[in-house]
């Protein structure tokens, strides 16, 4: 798993890169900008580009084939422009300056967050991928802790320093993956790409991965929408001052960070929809629970089991997917995955918020919950034949 870990340096360039974009680019756009439901939508450009380029590009990754393999391309060109756009970002003048910087910033990451990804079932063997999942997760959830850690401290020398410094890192994760990793030497079954005429995107719509599609949006829907609104919840509903809430939700995300190789281990022993099942039943009872305290000490508890729970979720998630396609389809199916979370990016905050305004910040976590059922009944109807699990094999599996 070693190139597994060095891989997950992409991922960890991605986590800083957008950790300090969305941390200081809102105190830019408020330089012009008074209104906070238009500085929000300017926040969620990658998302939209996200849904109409993730699967093109991830296509478009599955047919492409040069002397430096199907996916690195992407990121030979991607990486440098986004490096070069984000670190020009707090060097603007005007709002039409900024803009133009972001939105060439957010289009530069599309070239290679599919590609990036899809890299690491390309080299890993099926019944490592949920583990190698929970690497590359670990790995970007460090990103984001170092970025916040580091970012404010940064940010005080100089506006400019914390981009500058991304853009650094995201350029040495690249040349370290270029001298690491060979995509014709380490893929499984490198083969050569087919014209994209040949690989249709439409064929890939089997009903399990409709069926998980589904699930996927809502259980990334009630996760974003719980993200997006938590630190007003515990604010307006439990009276709690704003470090307080942004404290309370880190709870969460460190214990993600903590459980993603556990995740990751327990999908391979047991298989992606087992695990990714529990998860969904943890976090349906967590956000019941949550209704119910008024505690901050209780709070935090449910928190650090939720961000076990969505873990379970999350690290398993990717390589279900994939493990429900061909593997000359990893590009195709990556981009999937990124259209249903990237779709309940851009819908969740603005359709919470609104059930919010109608019944008022204690109905937040009962329509979190009710997503999350949703998932559950869409994951049910996925027919997955036992795909994704360790093989019975242990000697085979050391082998490999």
């Amino acid at each position: 798993m070693k190139k597994t870990w060095l891989l997950g340096l992409g991922i960890f360039s991605i986590s800083i890169t957008w950790a300090l974009y969305n941390a200081f680019v809102p105190f830019f756009l408020e330089e012009y900008i008074s209104s906070l439901a238009l500085i929000g939508f300017m926040m969620t450009l990658d998302n939209y580009f996200a849904i109409f380029l993730q699967p093109i590009i991830g296509r478009k990754s599955d047919s492409t084939d040069t002397r430096f393999g199907k996916r690195m391309p992407f990121l030979i060109i991607g990486i440098p422009l986004a490096a070069v756009f984000g670190a020009l970002i707090p060097w603007h003048n005007s709002l039409v300056m900024l803009v133009a910087f972001m939105m060439l910033m957010n289009l530069s990451m599309s070239l290679y967050r599919s590609p990036t990804v899809a890299l690491m079932p390309d080299i890993t063997p099926p019944y490592k991928r949920s583990q190698a999942s929970g690497i590359i997760n670990f790995m970007g959830g460090v990103g984001s802790v170092l970025a916040f850690a580091g970012g404010a401290y940064l940010y005080k020398q100089h506006s400019s320093l914390p981009f500058l410094s991304s853009s650094l890192l995201s350029l040495l994760c690249l040349v370290i993956l270029l001298w690491v990793i060979r995509e014709k030497r380490d893929a499984l079954s490198y083969q050569p790409a087919e014209p994209l005429g040949k690989t249709s995107f439409r064929g890939e719509w089997n009903r399990p991965t409709v069926m998980l599609f589904f699930a996927l949006f809502f259980w990334y829907f009630s996760y974003q929408g719980v993200e997006a609104l938590f630190s007003l919840y515990g604010k307006n509903h439990l009276g709690m001052t704003k470090d307080e809430a942004v404290l309370s939700l880190a709870f969460f995300s460190l214990s993600f960070v903590i459980a993603a190789i556990p995740a990751g281990l327990l999908g391979k022993r047991f298989g992606n929809k087992l695990v990714i099942m529990v998860g969904i039943i943890g976090l349906i009872a967590t956000f019941g629970f949550i209704t119910l305290v008024d505690s901050v000490l209780a709070l935090r508890i449910l928190l650090i089991f939720g961000g076990i729970f969505w873990a379970c979720i999350n690290i398993n998630a990717y390589p279900f997917i994939v493990a429900l396609g061909k593997e000359s389809s990893i590009g195709t199916r990556t981009g999937i995955y990124y259209l249903a979370t990237s779709l309940a990016a851009v819908s969740s905050p603005p359709l919470m918020g609104s059930l919010i305004d109608w019944f008022s910040y204690s109905a937040l976590f009962y329509i979190a919950a009710g997503g999350m059922v949703f998932a559950l009944l869409f994951l049910l109807g996925v027919k997955d034949d036992g795909i994704a699990k360790s093989p019975p094999s242990e000697t085979t599996a050391n082998a490999v």
